[in-house]
């Protein structure tokens, strides 16, 4: 008769052990038990789903049946108040009584509520507009609030806090994380790491306040901001708390077990006194110390596990060496151990490269690596982390620390780990894992990723699990089909997806992903590839939808780091008139536009309109749209060209605005910039552009293709040399459309030419080898008489809160104040 095993707790630590139970082949009868109603999901991965990069169905690490295929008794929703030690008997929130031969209690943390007048409503919980960061259902709460919102402040600039504010950027327009500590990640990082880390993040577009205590959350029934110690106000209508967690020990406490910030455990994970008693996870207290991160919680699910089931009854848990390996907001961070030098004989290396957001820096105590923190470069955290864990001897050359200075191979570097160095801390991923998944016979570096977990969570050990991956399958490494996919969601190829898309005529985004995609699931990352996609293929036919558009696509205008936004009017081939100019002097002084600039694409940008003032610019300015924010046709540069230039050879401003009239806002894969010159001295920059005509003598025109000059730098190569602008408009809506038929998605022109070739290219093109000509031609004439001007169609909008009103922005300013460690 196997032995009553019940498990409190469903989260990541509470499965986790159960898991190596059964991996080790335990008899008991389980039974689970979880307050929320679902299976048991990553939480590590919410803000992912929150930032739209992630569904919801990719972080769940074992689904329902995974309990009903290992005969696991699983309660959803139902919580246990109580715990009969004497009568080894515990009972949910009904009364309802289920009787255990050994207990685990697995109950996790809760997020930290600071005292904060306004957070709460008198028995109705949280105030309208604020939010936890813990749960699902916190996360899609957030969601669903902030779509509809304007500003949001997050309270703490831990990893929580800095997660929480990059992902509410994709919901809405302006973020402000406020911290009560002097810099970011305070529990992690020293202060020049933390700032370090500041910087990136602001360049985000978060607006960040250290230094800064919240005293009040403004407003009467629903958020309108928050006041700060210092008197200064921060307005907003979503309220994000990310101060921390605690501990879930109040019932192990009020059943009478020893707590004190959390359950104390012996080194077998027992709860003090309590043989039949185990406790794991973030609920426990073990030595005097609570982990907040996962790594800890594997090693404690292993220990239990072996001492519970017998596989290892000498298993003994020590405490752990926290190295920590995460993405931060998008920035690469690592840290273990000392954050800062505690002994004068302690040697330290600092690196710091502020403009490039990169700080690094070593601690060595006697031979050993004692501390360490990386911001912004991670390249060395496997080699740091195994010296610091297991106490590798370190180079002599100590700058091997920090950077590679004649380093090994990665196949040697992957080949030196230890088989129990931990390579995603995420998911508690090991070395000797991943090489048994690939000499099982998996060798793909996807396929090892889905069965293992390693790189499902912060995504920052996705080059090392490939290097192990690559080791392991003595560099035989099988070709992942989902590499040749265009958007993640749908696993097909574009030429593939494309004929499945005209053989079922699917003509808006829910079709496809309700006829191709794996279930009929919809995925958020694939929703804007699709749409552009689809527009392309379609024209007039395409069924638009709102929510496979982000918003730029939305309100048709360029968000800015404020959440105001910028109106571009059309200029085609950067020619004007003065009633022209008038026209938007008189809109940006009449509506107080706070910055009118001259863009390097030769239109005029009004910068700082409010969402709700879009429509009303729109009608006032009476031009078509610039397309200045789309993955679409954007502009034609153009130089003066032979009417008034004594160097001229050709017209070049008529055939820009030619160009420009014919191409205007036509979808594509990314967005493509134009410019025709009159003559080989290249005032337009033509040369570097996705697509530039040149005037040379004799009348002719040289079409380049492929050019950049942007954060990458490339001369476009020379497709053709042709008689007359006619020709020159013909091989530019041919190049344009093969270029959008073929493109991968995000795929600019000056990455596109190269990989497919410039000999391939003209020889569809120009040449016509393959008889593709016709066909492009024609699909581009569709396009451009599918043409509408959106400033024109979004006159009114399309949900009564598409232009809400944006809260005012207030511009607050740094004061120095003490630094004080965040409650």
């Amino acid at each position: 008769m196997p032995q009553r095993l019940v498990v409190i707790g469903n989260g990541m630590a509470g499965a986790r052990t159960v898991e190596e139970i059964l991996a080790r082949g335990g008899d008991f009868a389980i039974t689970m038990f979880g307050a929320e109603p679902y299976g048991n999901y990553n939480r590590i991965m919410l803000s992912n789903v929150l930032a739209g990069v992630e569904d919801e169905s990719g972080i769940f690490l074992n689904d329902l049946s995974w309990y009903a295929d290992n005969g696991i008794t699983l309660h959803t929703g139902r919580e246990i108040t109580r715990i009969d030690r004497f009568a080894k008997v515990v009972y949910d929130a009904d009364g309802t009584a289920t009787g255990y031969d050994k207990l685990i209690i697995a109950t996790g943390s809760r997020a930290f509520v600071p005292p904060i007048p306004g957070v709460h409503r008198p028995g109705r919980g949280y105030h309208q507009g604020v939010f936890a960061f813990r749960t699902l259902d916190d996360t899609r709460g957030m969601i669903r609030y902030a779509r509809e919102h304007q500003r949001a402040v997050v309270i703490g600039g831990g990893l929580l806090g800095l997660e929480a504010a990059r992902g509410l950027q994709n919901h809405l327009p302006h973020v402000t994380l406020v911290h009560s500590a002097g810099h970011l990640m305070n529990a992690q990082l020293d202060e020049q790491g933390g700032n370090t880390l500041r910087r990136s993040v602001e360049a985000l577009g978060i607006e960040v306040i250290t230094g800064a205590y919240t005293t009040e959350i403004l407003g009467k029934h629903t958020v309108t901001g928050v006041r700060l110690r210092d008197g200064r106000t921060v307005p907003c209508d979503v309220v994000v708390l990310a101060a921390g967690i605690r501990a879930n020990a109040e019932l192990a406490q009020t059943s009478g077990l020893v707590t004190e910030r959390g359950i104390v455990v012996d080194d077998q994970m027992r709860a003090l006194d309590e043989p039949d008693i185990y406790a794991v996870g973030e609920c426990v207290q073990h030595r005097g110390e609570t982990y907040g991160l996962v790594a800890p919680l594997w090693d404690q699910a292993r220990v239990l596990a072996g001492h519970l089931t017998g596989a290892d009854p000498h298993a003994a848990y020590h405490g752990s060496r926290v190295a920590t390996k995460l993405k931060v907001a998008g920035v690469d961070v690592a840290a273990m151990g000392l954050r800062e030098p505690e002994r004068d004989d302690d040697e330290t290396l600092v690196f710091a490269e502020p403009a490039r957001g990169v700080y690094k820096r070593v601690i060595v105590r006697d031979g050993r690596l004692v501390g360490a923190t990386l911001v912004g470069d991670v390249r060395k955290v496997a080699f740091l982390m195994q010296a610091f864990d297991r106490g590798l001897p370190l180079p002599e050359d100590r700058v091997e620390l920090m950077f590679d200075l004649g380093a090994p191979s990665a196949e040697v570097s992957a080949a030196e780990l230890s088989d129990d160095a931990q390579v995603c801390n995420c998911n508690g991923v090991t070395k000797a894992v991943i090489r048994d998944t690939v000499q099982a016979g998996c060798k793909t570096v996807t396929g090892v990723m889905d069965a293992t977990r390693a790189g499902k969570g912060c995504g920052t050990c996705k080059g090392l699990v490939a290097q192990i991956v690559e080791w392991a399958a003595g560099g035989e490494v099988e070709e992942d089909p989902a590499a040749s996919w265009y958007v993640p969601g749908v696993p097909m190829p574009k030429p593939e997806l494309m004929r499945a898309i005209r053989e079922h005529e699917l003509t808006s985004v829910s079709q496809v992903f309700a006829t191709l995609a794996p279930g009929g699931e919809e995925d958020a990352r694939s929703k804007m590839g699709l749409a552009s996609l689809l527009k392309m293929m379609w024209g007039a036919r395409y069924v638009d939808e709102r929510d496979a558009r982000f918003i730029n696509d939305r309100v048709h205008a360029n968000i800015q780091r404020d959440g105001t936004f910028s109106v571009v009017p059309q200029m085609k081939g950067g020619v004007t008139t003065p009633a022209q100019l008038k026209r938007i002097a008189e809109v940006a002084e009449r509506h107080q536009v706070p910055m009118v600039k001259l863009t390097g694409g030769q239109r005029i940008d009004l910068l700082g309109v409010p969402k709700e003032k879009l429509p009303t610019l729109w009608a006032e300015l009476d031009m078509p749209s610039g397309y200045a924010y789309g993955k679409s046709f954007r502009t034609v540069k153009t130089c003066v060209g032979s009417d008034f230039c004594r160097f001229g050879v050709g017209d070049s401003t008529a055939l820009g605005i030619a160009i420009e009239e014919r191409y205007q806002g036509i979808e594509g894969p990314a967005k493509m910039k134009l410019a025709v010159t009159g003559c080989p001295r290249n005032c337009a920059e033509a040369y570097v552009k996705d697509l530039g005509v040149v005037a040379v003598e004799g009348g002719r025109w040289e079409i380049y293709v492929g050019g950049a000059a942007g954060a990458h730098v490339r001369k476009g190569d020379l497709l053709a040399t042709v008689d007359s602008p006619a020709e020159v408009i013909t091989l530019t809506g041919r190049f344009l459309q093969y270029y959008r038929e073929n493109a991968n998605w995000l795929e600019r022109t000056y990455a596109f030419v190269p990989r497919v070739g410039i000999e391939r290219i003209r020889a569809v093109v120009v040449d016509d080898a393959d008889g593709l000509a016709d066909d492009l031609d024609a699909a581009m004439d569709a396009s451009v008489a599918a043409y509408r001007d959106p400033w024109k169609e979004r006159a009114e909008p399309v949900t009564p809160g598409q232009f809400r009103t944006s809260l005012p922005l207030t511009v607050l300013p740094q004061v120095p104040v003490r630094e004080e460690t965040r409650p």
